[in-house]
Order: structure tokens, then C-alpha cells, then sequence
């Protein structure tokens, strides 16, 4: 994957064909090194429906469950860029948005801004990290480590225009917040059963309610 100098960093989502396996989350952490607690991709499952018992005792049921895996989005309007007091994060080339570690005080007044969770603490540095796209992998022409990781391909990164262009700009999708907020370099393919934000008609859960981040195994 080969950026040109202009271009805006971004991923795509096919929730079409994202299974909720979590190779894309566990790969990035391994490729990063993180500590217990810091996951910089997460995946959440969104579920909904019942079923109905018909006046013949038979049943019918609309229940559905998509999942949708999610890391920092790269905004073009960040809050956390804005909430930061020390000018620690910023928007680097390919519009990446990154945390300089020098500058860092942990106050995690990024964290507090971010709709989206994308920044977090690592109590082993005392400072905020974050998804930085794999900068290190896109100078090489690579992809991010959780796009190469996926076994069904359902991410793709690179240039955001181009990614629109080919799969369109829906990023408003529960349990996401509207798109308007900080408008993320991020398009999603829905699944057939996907709600738009705010939809509460459905229930989800969060990535760290599994159970091996419960358990503190990743």
C-alpha cells in the first residue's frame, strides 16, 4: 500500500464480513508489545431482535448480532488534538494522529475527549498511547498489522478518498457516535442488520467485557 504525500490516512470496515474473532486485536497488541489493559483495536458486538411465540405455539425470530472493530479513526476535527494541554498530540504526516511521549504529562485529558476510546493509558510509561495506523509499516508501503492479520479481509487502509470512493462514507453506525462529531477518516460497509448511531433499539457490548480482557490475559 503506497500513499502519496497528501494523502489522509484511513480504514475501512466490511461488517459484511467481520466475524467479531478478534485476530485484528490481538495482533495489534503482540506487534506493539502492550501492556495488560491497552488495546488500541477493539471489537464490539451489537445484538438485537426477540423471538415471538405465534398463536399456533410455533416461534419466529428477528434476532441479529454484527460487529464492528474499531481502533483510533484519524479525524480530520480530533477532540482529544484539542483537549491535550501540552500540545502532546498532534496530527503527523498522512494526517495521523500521534502521541509524542516527551510531551506527554498522562493526564488523560485526551482520553476523557475521545468519543471512540482511542487513546489510552500505559501505567507502565505514565503516558497516553495510541493507534498510530503502524506509521513505522506505512513509511515501508506496508499495511497496518491488523489489516494483514485479518483472515476474512474485512479492513482495508489507505487513502480515505479512495476508500470512499469505493465503498462509500457511512461511518455513523451503532454503537459508534455520529460521524459530525469529529468527522473519523473511516468508512464502513454495513452487515444487512446494521443500525445507525444512536439507534437504541439494539444492545452492546463493550470489547472489555470479554472475557480475557475481564481477566487481565490480554
Amino acid at each position: 500500500m503506497k500513499l502519496e504525500e497528501n494523502s489522509q490516512f484511513g480504514f475501512m470496515l466490511d461488517q459484511s464480513k467481520c466475524v467479531g474473532c478478534r485476530t485484528c486485536s490481538l495482533s495489534c497488541k503482540d506487534y506493539k508489545n502492550m501492556p495488560v489493559g491497552v488495546n488500541f483495536r477493539r471489537v464490539f458486538e451489537t445484538e438485537g431482535g426477540n423471538w415471538t411465540c405465534k398463536e399456533d405455539g410455533s416461534f419466529e425470530q428477528s434476532v441479529f448480532a454484527y460487529y464492528t472493530s474499531i481502533s483510533c479513526n484519524h479525524c480530520s476535527n480530533p477532540s482529544c488534538l484539542k483537549a491535550c494541554p501540552t500540545g502532546a498530540t498532534m496530527k503527523i504526516k498522512w494526517g495521523i494522529v500521534a502521541i509524542d511521549d516527551s510531551m506527554c504529562i498522562g493526564c488523560k485529558a485526551c482520553a476523557t475527549a475521545c468519543p471512540y476510546g482511542a487513546p489510552q493509558f500505559n501505567h507502565e510509561s505514565g503516558h497516553m498511547s495510541k493507534c498510530d495506523g503502524c506509521y513505522e509499516r506505512l513509511k515501508e508501503g506496508k499495511n497496518p498489522i491488523c489489516v494483514d492479520s485479518c483472515p476474512f479481509r474485512a479492513l482495508k487502509a489507505g487513502d480515505i478518498t479512495k476508500l470512499r470512493e469505493e465503498h462509500g462514507n457511512l461511518a455513523s453506525i451503532t454503537p459508534l457516535p455520529d460521524a459530525s462529531i469529529t468527522h473519523p477518516n473511516l468508512c464502513i460497509v454495513p452487515e444487512k442488520h446494521s443500525l445507525p448511531s444512536g439507534n437504541k433499539s439494539a444492545i452492546f457490548h463493550l470489547p472489555q467485557n470479554y472475557q480475557g480482557v475481564k481477566n487481565d490475559i490480554i
